[in-house]
This record gives structure tokens, C-alpha cells and sequence, in this order.
């Protein structure tokens, strides 16, 4: 049984592959196991990212609220300093799921140094895909169009606006709010050489954008289809906007959260002292971290485990890591993928139907399991747990019965095998997987609530998963292993909450299977 005790009263829920993996659906399991421990659940701090990483969560689809919102015995949501967070999306995703009957501005609490994100941040999002496209003949980047780059590049410029400024004088707000529009529109205009046609049009873009990411809380009677316009922004002339309203929008919106803003740091340490855990909440994955993954397909912000401590402003300290996957590999974007399925593979078609991003609504590409990026997520940032999600969608169905593919190291033209990923992303485009293969399964597993149950291929197949980021992280010689390895804490067979199976051999019974 892999359901050993945490190693710390910290837990660190994040991706081992390129986001998408299902972190958001942790939570509720984390929070359920400890429930009736000596230290349950009373904080899940956001840590990283913004609006851009969506998580779902009990069929609540969320972007920058931590998934603990779903888990009405969790007193406390925090969003951390790390965090670039936009006081009006704050309101947008919090009304319409207290309308619904949970709790948020009871339980909400965000740090006073969390950097405030805005429109002119969307703007400059939308201008830097343009430059790229228009004026450097590139691929566009895939951004969410959230702002959230152009917001952390605000902080690395040190023209940074907090939530702490909300609780300072409109004036105060006010001149720094005007002087950062004024800085994004002639950088919009005489940098990135937008033309004014297409200034107009990204108004239109973002008003088209959130009216479709917010039809519920219109639905529900909560939002006005008027409050997702952004064209009463615009200003009378090109390039510029109607600074007094988004000035006065912006400080309602602030202001309106002003009792909810406070520190986290004493927080997460008056709880943590009373023993109690507390989850960290990681958006995207450890390949899109700013500085492990590969420019331009990374977010802003770090994506593992130390950024906790960062972002929580607490001492670096134990903190167990669960790493987060699924059984096959996705991405978004323009990224490379050597392990992408074939177009017209019949199994490429069937996860397709599944595969769609919580934020953005894009098609996302499929791919084999990929034990060389895990492996790799393991030897340099390490993990103590895992969860795999969506093992059920690989069953056969229609006439394909064929094997499932695990790519375990990369080869280049002249055979040259590579068992990590390499560092230089000029090298790794050139390169192509080696995979291992494995025997398939018919049965339906969506129903099997225990590891013995499971087809014996699909027990096989999890065993081999394990068994392959193994042996990247630590060599292909069991015996020189560490004593204590990763354990597959949950496997998840089916969207739903219930659809885990949680009795899982250890990572050592795994690895003998």
C-alpha cells in the first residue's frame, strides 16, 4: 500500500510534464485522506502563475482561485506573493461560486505583496503575439492572452503594483496605475508596432474572450454581459485608453477586496505551528518554468516546489512534493513534442475528444508517455508522491488493440542515445524517441476502485510508467537505487472524484512487477 504518511506538514502539489495533468483534482484528495488526521487541511495557497493555469476541481473549472474553494472544510484560500493577480478576475470566478454556495471572501486571503495585474497588461499580451507574428515572421507563441507575462516583467522592472497599494490612498494608486498604461501603450505602439487598426481589434478580442469564459455568472444573473466589455476602455484617439474609468474599475475592484488582504506568511506559519498542513497550489508544470523549460514555451513565473517558499514568505524548510501526470502526454502551444502521436493513429482521435485547456479552450496535442521528461522532473527537483491521471482513456476501443508506447530515452540521426533531456533545445528538436512497447487492455476500468482488480495489462502498463521515470531519475541498476522511492499514491481512472484508486503497490512492489 503507497499511502504512507507525508513527509511534511508543507505539501507541494505540481506537474511533471507540460501542465494539463489534473493537479486541481489533488487537492480534494489530499484534503479527504488528512481529514481525520492530526493535521488536517486548513490552508491551500495559490503559488505561482495567474489566470492563465486552469485547474478543475470537483467539475468546477478555476483559473486563479486555489482548487481548495471546492472543499468547504478548508478555512483558508491564499494567494501568494508569487502570484500576478487581477482584482476584477478575483470577483468574476468568487461571485458567481458564492452564488453556487461556496465560500470565498469568508475564506479568501491575499498577500499584500501579490502583484496586481490589469488591462494594460492584456494589451501589451495581445501586442507581443502580434510582434512576433507580424514584425519577426515567427510563430505566434500561444499566449492565454491573460497578461500575465507583460505583468511579472512589471516586477523584474521594478514598477511594481501590490494588492498593499489598494490599501494606500486613489492617488497614491492612481499615479502608478497612470504611469504603467502610459508605459504599455508606447510600448505597444512604437516597440512592438502595432498598427492602429489592430489596437482596436484587441478590445474586441478581450470582450469576446471573457463573455465566453464567463457565460455562467452572466447566466446565473450575477454579471451584466456590460462588465465584460472592453471597449468602453478604449480612448478617443489610437493608442490610448479612457484612463479615468479604468482607473476608478480598477480601484473598486482593488478596494472591494480590501478586507481580504492581509499576510500570508503569518498565516501559513500560525497554522502550520498549530500543526496543521498546508498545500501549495502550483499553476503550469516544471517544463514551463521560466528558467527548466524552453523560450518562448514557458510561462513567467517558477513552477516546482521552492517557489513555496518564495511566494509564501516563510523559511525554506521539509516540504513533500507530489508530482502530478497523466498516462499519456499533452501540450498547447508551439512547443516541441517528440513523443506526439500520429495524426491519423486511431488513438490520436479518441483523446482528442478529451483534450481541450481549461483556460484557453484550445485543442491540445497528444503524445506518448514521456519517462525521460518525468524521470528527469524527478532527479533535479524531486518528488515523493505521484498521481496519474486519465488511465482509462488509453482502454482499446473501436478495432484498435494496438500497444502502448513509453518513450524511455531519445536517439539522434546517428544513434546516439540521450537518457535525460538535454539542456539545449537546438538539440532537442533534432531527436526522436525510443520507446518500449506494452500489451494493451479491453476492459473497462472507469469502475475498478482497487489496484487488483485492474486488467493485468493496465496493472502492467502502470508498472511499467513507474518503473521507466525510475530508471531515468536514478540509472537502469535497481540495486542502486535509494531505499526510499516515489510512491504512485493515486491512480485516476475517470474524471469524476470518486474514479481513484488508491491502494497502489509501493514504488518498490512496482517496479518488481
Amino acid at each position: 500500500m503507497s499511502l504512507l504518511p507525508f513527509t511534511s506538514q508543507l505539501v507541494a502539489d505540481v506537474g511533471i510534464s507540460f501542465g494539463d495533468e489534473g493537479k486541481g483534482r489533488l487537492i480534494p484528495e489530499i484534503a479527504h485522506e488528512l481529514s481525520t488526521s492530526t493535521a488536517p487541511v486548513s490552508v491551500v495557497l495559490k503559488v505561482n502563475g495567474g489566470a492563465n493555469s486552469g485547474h478543475t476541481a470537483a467539475g468546477i473549472k478555476l483559473n486563479l482561485l486555489p482548487s481548495g474553494v471546492v472543499e468547504r472544510d478548508i478555512p483558508h484560500l491564499a494567494i501568494g506573493s508569487g502570484v500576478v493577480a487581477d482584482p476584477r478576475k478575483v470577483h468574476w470566478e468568487a461571485r458567481p461560486l458564492e452564488k453556487k454556495g461556496y465560500s470565498v471572501y469568508s475564506r479568501i486571503l491575499v498577500d499584500e505583496r501579490t502583484l496586481v495585474s490589469d488591462l494594460s497588461h492584456r494589451l501589451l499580451d495581445l501586442a507581443w503575439e502580434d510582434y512576433r507574428v507580424n514584425i519577426l515572421a515567427e510563430a505566434p507563441r500561444g499566449s492565454t492572452g491573460r497578461g500575465i507575462t507583460p505583468a511579472y516583467l512589471d516586477e523584474v522592472g521594478q514598477w511594481q503594483i501590490t494588492f498593499s497599494d489598494f490599501l494606500a490612498g486613489r492617488n497614491y494608486f492612481a499615479r502608478k496605475f497612470a504611469q504603467r498604461c502610459d508605459r504599455a501603450l508606447r510600448t505597444i505602439e512604437h516597440v512592438c508596432r502595432v498598427k492602429a487598426e489592430t489596437f482596436e481589434t484587441f478590445f474586441e478580442k478581450l470582450t469576446a474572450a471573457e463573455l465566453r469564459a464567463n457565460a455562467e455568472g452572466i447566466e446565473l444573473g450575477v454579471f451584466s454581459k456590460e462588465e465584460f466589455d472592453f471597449n468602453r476602455f478604449r480612448g478617443a484617439s489610437p493608442f490610448s485608453l479612457n484612463l479615468d474609468l479604468l482607473t476608478d474599475v480598477y480601484w473598486q475592484a482593488g478596494t472591494a477586496l480590501a478586507g481580504n488582504i492581509g499576510e500570508v506568511r503569518e498565516l501559513i506559519l500560525r497554522e502550520t505551528t498549530a500543526g496543521r498542513t498546508v498545500i501549495g497550489e502550483f499553476g503550469q508544470s516544471y517544463w514551463l518554468d521560466k528558467r527548466h523549460g524552453y523560450s518562448p514555451n514557458v510561462t513567467a513565473s517558477h513552477t516546482f516546489a521552492p517557489e513555496f517558499f518564495e511566494s509564501a514568505g516563510i523559511p525554506v524548510q521539509a516540504i513533500h512534493t507530489f508530482g502530478v501526470a497523466k498516462a499519456y502526454d499533452t501540450k498547447v502551444g508551439t512547443h516541441t513534442f517528440l513523443t506526439e502521436m500520429e495524426e491519423n493513429h486511431p488513438l490520436t482521435a479518441k483523446l482528442k475528444q478529451l483534450e481541450f485547456g481549461t483556460s484557453t479552450g484550445r485543442q491540445r496535442m497528444v503524445g506518448w508517455f514521456d519517462a525521460v521528461e518525468k524521470g528527469d522532473v524527478l532527479r533535479y527537483g524531486g518528488f515523493q508522491d505521484l498521481m496519474i491521471n486519465k488511465a482509462d482513456a488509453l482502454t482499446h476501443s473501436g478495432e484498435w488493440k494496438g500497444d502502448l508506447l513509453i518513450a524511455i530515452a531519445y536517439e539522434d540521426a546517428a544513434g546516439r542515445r540521450y537518457s535525460h533531456v538535454p539542456r539545449n533545445e537546438a538539440v532537442r528538436k533534432t531527436l526522436r524517441p525510443v520507446y518500449t512497447r506494452h500489451p494493451g487492455w479491453s476492459e473497462d476500468i472507469s469502475h475498478v476502485r482497487r489496484f487488483a482488480d485492474l486488467p493485468v495489462n493496465a496493472r502492467r502498463y502502470v508498472a511499467a510508467m513507474v518503473r521507466s521515470v525510475l530508471n531515468v531519475a536514478y540509472g537502469d541498476v535497481a540495486q542502486r537505487w535509494p531505499k526510499t522511492l516515489p510512491n504512485l499514491r493515486y491512480l485516476g481512472v475517470g474524471p469524476d472524484p470518486s474514479q481513484i484508486i488508491k491502494d497502489v503497490p509501493t514504488g518498490a512492489d512496482l517496479v518488481r512487477l
